[in-house]
């Protein structure tokens, strides 16, 4: 009886944890879970009484809610029955009320036990237990994070921005001027003929550098600020076919890519909630003290751990450290990138989280050059808000952990990057053999630094 006590103050504990059910039904009975493995949930269950469908163990044996009422009030009433016949009926569904002396007899037969059944104050505690229970619930439920339905339009408008300016399939890689890696070894260059201008002048050179691209800028500001980003085709065919592909022989290829990239970040960054309500000086200091820093953050959706490479499609634009070299960069920029890079690949952020850090780093109002840095900080915040409460909303454990410092730290690395780069975009600018290959967008951007 002890054992029997034991294992019943242990079921009493679980089932005031069980998922909602019918309160009365809950407190005033006793059913137990099925056994493991015993039962298929696809077979019907039969009441072990009258074979009458059983809703699962009730006073330790499987039966239905008839049964298992009758049973209850018996016990309680410590009801005498005798029967009329011979004291062995067979009971069924249609039945059972006939006989309740041979009832009660095959209750106890299949094993139902009186001392399963809850007093009065075993009720009563137990529905106040269930009330708890749910109470906490709730209160659970409303302490919880969510995102606003303000906030939930922010991150939809920045998914939007990145899927338009964000191609996974890389189909444009084929216009740039063709990859040329020197060592022999390696893969062959791109055959197909490439002019950056075949892709400016589709729907994003209207959209990005066309005569509305900028149009909350005024007129004597607009020619200083993206004045040469609307490439004529005659200066890219003469660039392309001038090269020396003898030395840097990556360069003008990368050299097309990152002007691709700083197209696409300014598309980005333009439907960014609030950016077109700045100024135009703030906008081009943004620009172009974040774009590097942009183009790392979204090249990592190409970045692959397995091979520590950028891969865009087909093997001949599959980017490797010796490929950046050709460019005409060095370790020094290229060891922490792909350290970098890492990084932020192990962190396995959602594409909403991917966006907000994107924003996040284009608004940073400390950037040189930024003149409204209140204005500029209060977009920022309302973008790290809305990232915090979408960590904490959506961002399942373990990888929600420390994660916004972790992203926080990731700007951080981003701008020794964006330093290291500048230093070494520099030093290949200032050779005319060079800069000559490089697009009047880059040299734009980056030739005429806000430093």
């Amino acid at each position: 009886m002890s054992r029997l006590r034991s294992s019943w103050e242990m079921h009493q504990q679980s089932v005031a944890y069980l998922p909602d059910t019918d309160m009365e039904t809950m407190a005033a009975s006793t059913s137990l879970p099925d056994p493991a493995g015993e039962f298929d949930r696809n077979v019907p269950r039969i009441c072990g009484v009258c074979g009458d469908r059983a809703t699962g163990f009730h006073f330790n044996a499987m039966t239905c809610e008839g049964c298992k009422g009758f049973f209850r009030r018996s016990m309680k009433r410590k009801a005498m029955f005798t029967c009329p016949f011979n004291g062995d009926c067979k009971i069924t569904k249609d039945n059972r009320r006939h006989c309740q002396a041979c009832r009660l007899k095959r209750c106890v037969d299949i094993g139902m036990m009186k001392e399963f059944i809850l007093t009065d104050e075993e009720v009563q505690r137990k529905r106040e237990m269930i009330l708890k229970r749910k109470e906490e619930e709730a209160l659970k439920e409303s302490l919880k994070p969510k995102l606003s339905e303000e906030q939930q339009k922010v991150i939809d408008i920045l998914l939007e921005a990145h899927r338009k300016t964000y191609d996974p399939t890389y189909a444009d890689f084929t216009k740039f001027r063709p990859p040329v890696r020197s060592n022999p070894g390696n893969r062959g260059a791109a055959r197909s003929p490439s002019v950056l201008t075949q892709d400016l002048s589709s729907e994003d050179s209207t959209d990005l550098f066309g005569s509305d691209a900028f149009s909350t800028f005024p007129e004597s500001v607009e020619p200083q600020m993206f004045s040469n980003l609307v490439l004529s085709e005659e200066n890219d065919e003469s660039s392309s076919m001038n090269i020396d592909f003898s030395h840097l022989s990556m360069l003008p290829h990368l050299a097309d890519l990152v002007s691709y990239s700083i197209q696409k970040v300014i598309g980005f960054a333009k439907m960014i909630p609030g950016f077109r309500n700045l100024a135009a000086e703030d906008q081009i200091a943004l620009l172009k003290s974040s774009a590097i820093e942009v183009i790392m953050l979204r090249s990592n959706q190409s970045f692959t751990l397995e091979d520590m490479t950028w891969t865009c499609g087909s093997n001949d634009f599959k980017y490797r450290i010796s490929d950046v070299t050709q460019a005409g960069h060095s370790m020094d920029l290229l060891e922490p990138l792909v350290k970098f890079q890492v990084g932020l690949k192990k962190l396995n952020l959602h594409e909403e989280e991917h966006v907000l850090l994107m924003a996040i780093c284009i608004l940073s109002p400390d950037r040189p050059g930024v003149q409204d840095t209140s204005l500029v900080e209060s977009l920022q915040d309302r973008l790290s808000e809305i990232l915090q409460t979408y960590i904490r909303c959506r961002h399942p454990p373990p990888g929600s952990r420390l994660l916004y410092a972790k992203m926080i730290q990731k700007l951080a690395d981003l701008r020794s990057l964006n330093e290291e780069h500048s230093k070494q975009y520099r030093c290949l600018s200032f050779q005319p053999e060079h800069s000559m290959q490089l697009t009047p967008l880059v040299l734009e951007v980056f030739g005429n630094e806000i430093s």
